[in-house]
């Protein structure tokens, strides 16, 4: 299949795929050049592996967690396929929420592993069946899931050496200090024919007060 493939043949595949998966897949939509499934949560292991097995997504090739705080189920867990044979790319998403354990896939794609342990260390997300689901990038008695829109910025405690008992100590944290992200960049990036992107203003105010200088 060449690529970039045309959003109709896109759309034909995604209908297929639906129309193949026994119910597991609940709709598609094709934006931005990429083919978006939607799944049920509970058959997400069946449902990937038809599309291992009868497909040819042989490749998983990420997995991640995202955080919609406003929603009830807050978290999509996304699974990013590719079919070598097929040249063609696939992202399927599942809804959860902070107490509701999704199937661990390590059983059809076992790079799964270390990929949900990382998505419950940093978002608190379960996945019933992981052979081994722990902390994989924070310490063991870390509190939080500090990729959560809800997470401080300083977290709750912080770790010093102490001299005196010779050891290392945790304390909570003084002042606990919010996200409040400024999504404007300062950069100009935008070439000329393209949106401009947000931040430019900036750009245009420090080459003004730079003109007057």
């Amino acid at each position: 299949m060449t690529w970039p493939v045309a959003s109709k043949e896109l759309s034909r595949i995604g209908k297929t795929l639906v129309a193949d998966s026994a119910g597991g897949l609940t709709g598609f939509k094709v934006a931005f050049g990429e083919l978006a499934l939607t799944a049920q949560a509970p058959r997400i292991a069946d449902t990937l592996k038809i599309l291992r097995d009868v497909h040819g997504f042989q490749q998983l090739v990420e997995l991640c967690g995202v955080d919609y705080p406003e929603r009830e189920r807050r978290f999509d867990v996304v699974y990013l396929l590719l079919s070598m044979t097929r040249n063609l790319r696939v992202r399927v998403t599942i809804q959860t929420d902070e107490d509701t354990a999704v199937p661990s896939v390590t059983g059809v794609y076992p790079n799964a592993d270390w990929s949900e342990r990382e998505a419950f260390d940093m978002y608190g997300i379960f996945f019933e069946g992981h052979p081994d689901l722990r902390r994989i990038l924070t310490d063991y008695g870390f509190h939080g899931h500090p990729l959560r829109k809800d997470f401080p910025m300083t977290g709750y405690v912080e770790v010093r050496y102490d001299d005196e008992l010779k050891r290392v100590v945790y304390e909570p944290v003084k002042s606990v200090e919010w996200r409040n992200l400024d999504f404007l960049s300062p950069w100009e990036g935008a070439e000329r024919g393209f949106a401009p992107l947000p931040g430019d203003e900036k750009a245009k105010v420090a080459d003004k007060r730079g003109a007057k200088s």
